[in-house]
């Protein structure tokens, strides 16, 4: 595969800066890799050297990097105010025309959009509203909230009480008693927990459609249809996480809850939202899980102080504009083809137990050793690819939606040339 110049090795960075997610001795070791800039699908680091970026940042970039118009517009609003407040009766212009913009394209008509700083944000908010739904029904004992292993929901306490991943809720303790989990691919085993512990226990059930930090895992045929149905069933309020689903990476909709009909009754995203150029996370509320608190004479005590950024809502306002005028939900569909098509031939080589694909902008190229990743995503960047670890062993594909059928050729033959 062809980059911009030679592989360089980056200068030794050290300092002051804690790295999430890291072994900082090993950092500290060998040094950080620096990005200096972006362009499209493309990477550069400090030494001027490009790489084709397979996640999409940390798959948030779903336009692509670069893009000036999202900087002019943030700029914009915060020459005229960059923020204020969304508590009470407050609100910013721009924050108001993006909470009526995401109502249009909700899964559920109707919804209410409650905004947050980030995916974390925006799991704990869920939480915390399904739990106090239930007050206000008169069934204060329903707390238990439900999720998968292999699930990842963030790193706030409720998302790392919820987590699937047992390595990110080590050193911790019990953070939150009334959380519970169960397989992540047979929706049988969350009726038997609603079997077992009753459903008049049970808050809510939270589901990845497709598991992101997990290893990218992608729903058995018929699962997600069939967990609603429990959910709807059992009167368990069931809660889609979009934070990596979410604004087109499932090709072709804006939601993976459209595509599979799921109807949420809550639906919390972040990432694509703004592509990530800024932070911001939003809360999809269907009228059912709405209505006790908007019919008067409730408080709702929660909220951010910087939920609903006015400067963020106007880069949301353009990220949706590029989305809309480029076509791109319909290029992410052409990327979940070709993806599938110029990666699954991968999973031939001895070094790769298989390669997960065919849902999405999304794929994952698992190693059979997974011990061999972390040192693998530094290969990578030797023949050009920018990816990172997730799960056991996976390494993580999903680019930005502007990546073209070329660029998926040249990533496919960098993972070629990496595996040697």
């Amino acid at each position: 595969m062809a980059v911009s110049s030679p592989f360089v090795e980056q200068e030794q960075i050290v300092g002051a800066l804690w790295h999430g997610f890291a072994d900082m001795g090993v950092v500290e070791r060998d040094g950080a890799f620096v990005v200096a800039r972006g362009e499209g699908a493309y990477i550069w680091d400090r030494a001027g050297t490009r790489y084709l970026d397979a996640t999409a940042g940390l798959w948030f970039a779903n336009v692509g990097h670069g893009r000036s118009e999202i900087g002019d517009a943030v700029a914009a609003q915060l020459a005229k105010v960059a923020h204020y407040s969304n508590f009470g009766d407050l609100a910013a212009e721009p924050t108001v025309e993006l909470a009526e913009r995401l109502a249009t394209i909700a899964p559920v008509p109707g919804s209410k959009i409650f905004f947050t700083s980030g995916g974390s944000d925006s799991i704990d908010t869920a939480a915390k509203l399904t739990r106090r739904y239930w007050q206000e029904m008169g069934r204060p004992e329903k707390t238990l909230v439900v999720s998968r292993e292999k699930a990842y929901h963030g790193m706030h306490v409720g998302g790392t009480s919820l987590a699937g991943i047992p390595v990110n809720a080590e050193g911790y303790g019990n953070l939150w008693d009334d959380a519970a989990k169960v397989s992540w691919d047979d929706a049988k085993s969350l009726l038997a927990l609603i079997e077992r512990v009753g459903a008049d226990r049970i808050a809510a059930f939270f589901c990845e459609p497709v598991i992101g930090a997990g290893g990218v895992y992608l729903p058995p045929e018929g699962y997600l249809a069939e967990v609603r149905d429990i959910c709807r069933e059992h009167d368990v309020l069931f809660v889609v996480d979009e934070v990596v689903t979410g604004f087109g990476r499932i090709g072709g909709s804006w939601f993976a809850s459209d595509r599979f009909g799921l109807e949420p009754d809550l639906m919390t995203t972040a990432k694509g939202l703004t592509s990530g150029y800024v932070p911001m996370g939003a809360v999809f509320v269907a009228p059912k899980v709405a209505e006790p608190f908007f019919a008067g004479g409730v408080w709702w005590r929660h909220g951010y102080t910087y939920g609903g950024h006015a400067g963020a809502a106007a880069a949301a306002l353009a990220n949706l504009d590029i989305l809309e005028r480029e076509n791109l939900l319909a290029e992410s569909a052409r990327l979940e083809r070709t993806l599938h098509e110029k990666l699954s031939p991968l999973a031939e080589h001895p070094r790769v137990a298989e390669v997960r694909s065919g849902l999405g902008a999304v794929a994952a190229v698992q190693l059979a050793d997974a011990s061999e990743a972390l040192q693998f995503v530094k290969t990578l960047r030797q023949h050009g690819i920018s990816s990172r670890a997730a799960g056991q062993g996976a390494l993580q594909i999903s680019p930005s939606f502007v990546m073209t059928d070329e660029q998926v050729q040249d990533l496919s033959d960098g993972f070629a040339s990496a595996l040697g």
